[in-house]
């Protein structure tokens, strides 16, 4: 069976990158290999074609194709909200409390989460255009071995960027580096991000006809997740474990700690609240699958 993550050298994915090198699923029966595809609307167009078996990615991803859920079934979350950071340079005199004042700046972000920033935009009241902010891939990014947000930080180092839009990897190595600042986490916001949070979220996914002809294989990824997500909880030095072989030195020492902050939303179940966000997120957004019903089995 072939996984398939959008970006390798992040916390976004964890869990399902666990399953497989922790054995959680060859414990199952499934044996599985890791592979690298981006974006994550291309990577679920892969799923549809039977490039790949199972998917962790953005759980919008599917809904950017007509046939939305038709043909793609939602088996779990591998955890809970939006999950990207709004990172600018360390100079910038935006901060958390005013970062709705950002003025024509160019932020990076991969498509599929782009869309997850222009909604929380949205949300907070800010119209993009009248601001100048202009939202677009991050030159280099079309590589086949690149980690987004690394490249990302390394973007913003450059001064190619002036903000980006990541995950908890490209966040951590901007600020460890002194080249960039957090000014929204979109998973915690508690202000006027908020209600951007339930927009998506990183989900496992399969092929339906995976569920219909071998639903013991969809069921048994789902065991493997909810094992792998129970393992970080209980300990995320674990994860450092788990990276050794896959990431670069300095990202294998910082994956504990965002495992560690990210664990109280790992939990499996897709809740009804997430569904409605979901749906709403994609209507909003105007996705071509937007009104089609994932129907979740976790």
């Amino acid at each position: 069976m072939r996984l398939a993550v959008p970006d390798l050298i992040s916390p976004s994915y964890f869990p399902a990158i666990a399953a497989v090198q922790m054995g959680l699923l060859r414990d199952e029966g499934i044996d599985a290999s890791l592979e690298l595809r981006f974006p994550v609307t291309d990577a679920a167009a892969a799923l549809r074609d039977g490039e790949i078996d199972l998917l962790a990615g953005a759980a919008h991803a599917p809904l950017y194709d007509a046939r939305g859920w038709g043909d793609v079934a939602l088996l779990a979350a591998l955890s809970q909200r939006m999950y990207w950071f709004l990172v600018v340079a360390a100079d910038s005199p935006v901060d958390a409390e005013t970062w709705t004042s950002l003025r024509n700046v160019r932020i990076g972000a991969a498509p599929g989460p782009d869309d997850g920033l222009r909604r929380l935009f949205a949300a907070s009241g800010v119209d993009i255009e009248d601001a100048g902010i202009e939202i677009a891939p991050v030159p280099g990014t079309d590589a086949a071995s690149i980690s987004f947000g690394v490249t990302a930080a390394e973007a913003l180092r450059r001064g190619v960027i002036d903000a980006f839009w990541a995950n908890g990897m490209g966040a951590d190595v901007a600020v460890r580096d002194g080249v960039g600042r957090v000014i929204v986490d979109a998973r915690r916001d508690t202000g006027t991000a908020a209600g951007a949070a339930l927009a998506t979220f990183p989900a496992l996914m399969s092929s339906r006809a995976l569920v219909e002809t071998r639903p013991e294989i969809a069921d048994a990824a789902v065991r493997a997740l909810r094992r792998a997500q129970d393992a970080l909880r209980r300990d995320p030095a674990v994860a450092t474990d788990v990276a050794q072989d896959l990431f670069p030195a300095v990202e294998t020492g910082l994956i504990a700690a965002q495992v560690a902050r990210d664990a109280p939303y790992y939990h499996a179940d897709v809740e009804p609240a997430a569904l409605d966000g979901l749906h709403e997120f994609a209507r909003w957004a105007r996705l071509p699958g937007a009104d089609t019903d994932p129907n979740p089995r976790s």
